[in-house]
């Protein structure tokens, strides 16, 4: 499940950038990638555990574990402290735990985008202007929260039109679903899947509509990958190998969607189920196709103005350019004095010419 609170982070991720980078800055032989259980990542376990990933390192001469963790902001946290060199995240919370923190980081693979994964629930409402007035429960300064500030947007509201209740997952969905406490609700799979089924609701939104807003990725430590660029190229091979098999419609395909499907806690048409609401880029070169310069610099703009104005970019920020965003083309938003996020297509294009 991935979990997806941005409440307490900053902070810590501050107090450790004094004695973090510099630890990192070296050429070595030994790395560690975190990932938590999300229908986007679980290609991470299976690449690991069936080889996949050790075929790559041996190709580099290098080493590489793949950790799992089961809390999505601890593993983000434990990479902003330096105990891991990448790890598999969402760009809002790239942009708001690590980089706002200080740690340059590179997003080296784009994995995925939410196409239906996050959603606005109703008990009565049937449409996303029946929310004017009413109480809405989601995880708060979340991208379920960011979800909703978008889907009021598109009906001229904003969250002034509604009352936001900071709720965890596993009571939201309690309250959702057995009882009459909670009646509107932002969620993401696979509880959204459950919430669905309440009798009488209705999926007033979900992230279909805004495609390639809430995206995953694999970000790794900036002066790390500059310093051993066959860290990178070991864990993009790996990446679109996996992918290949999962799309190869072979028993080993079968075989590879069982196992990722029982790793994440649900059956073969449960997984796929998940699958169908998140776009995998299958290929390198679909990757590249979505990673222009003009789309990315139009969504983290989104991403980082809902960041600021809701206090994530930290408490002494004066706009939303604190941060300095760097995109494959070599331009920039934000402070450019302060690049801490940075966009790198080299490896998925060296994936796509086939010359890892």
């Amino acid at each position: 499940m991935r979990k997806r609170l941005l409440t307490t982070l900053i902070a810590l991720a501050t107090c450790c950038l004094a004695f973090m980078t510099p630890a990192m800055a070296e050429k070595k032989d030994h790395f560690r990638v975190a990932w938590s259980i999300y229908a986007g990542w679980m290609p991470w376990g299976y690449l690991a555990d069936h080889g996949i990933l050790k075929k790559w390192a041996d190709k580099y001469h290098i080493t590489i574990d793949i950790v799992q963790l089961n809390d999505y902001i601890e593993s983000i946290n434990q990479y902003t402290a330096g105990k891991f060199d990448g790890c598999g995240m969402a760009t809002m919370d790239t942009l708001t735990i690590p980089a706002v923190g200080g740690v340059d980081t590179t997003v080296l693979i784009m994995g995925d985008y939410s196409n239906g994964n996050d959603g606005i629930v109703m008990k009565k409402g049937k449409s996303v202007s029946d929310l004017k007035g009413q109480q809405v429960n989601l995880v708060e300064f979340s991208v379920s929260h960011y979800l909703l500030a978008r889907a009021l947007n598109s009906v001229g509201l904003s969250e002034r039109d509604v009352k936001t209740v900071n709720t965890t997952e596993s009571d939201g969905v309690a309250a959702f679903t057995s009882s009459n406490d909670i009646q509107n609700i932002v969620s993401w799979n696979p509880m959204l899947s459950d919430i669905k089924k309440v009798p009488g609701s209705t999926l007033v939104f979900d992230s279909s509509k805004i495609p390639g807003e809430i995206m995953d990725v694999m970000a790794v430590n900036t002066q790390t990958l500059k310093d051993n660029p066959d860290f990178g190229k070991a864990l993009t091979g790996a990446w679109y190998e996996m992918l290949a098999l999962m799309n190869s419609g072979t028993p080993e395909a079968d075989k590879a969607i069982a196992s990722m499907a029982a790793a994440s806690g649900t059956d073969v048409p449960g997984f796929k189920a998940q699958l169908a609401t998140t776009y995998l880029f299958n290929t390198p070169a679909e990757t590249l196709k979505f990673e222009s310069p003009a789309e990315m610099k139009r969504i983290m703009d989104l991403v980082r103005t809902f960041s600021f104005e809701h206090g994530l970019l930290g408490q002494n920020a004066a706009s939303k350019d604190v941060v300095g965003i760097e995109f494959p083309d070599g331009s920039t938003i934000g402070d450019p004095k302060n690049i801490k996020f940075r966009f790198n297509t080299k490896f998925t294009e060296m994936a796509a010419e086939g010359k890892l």
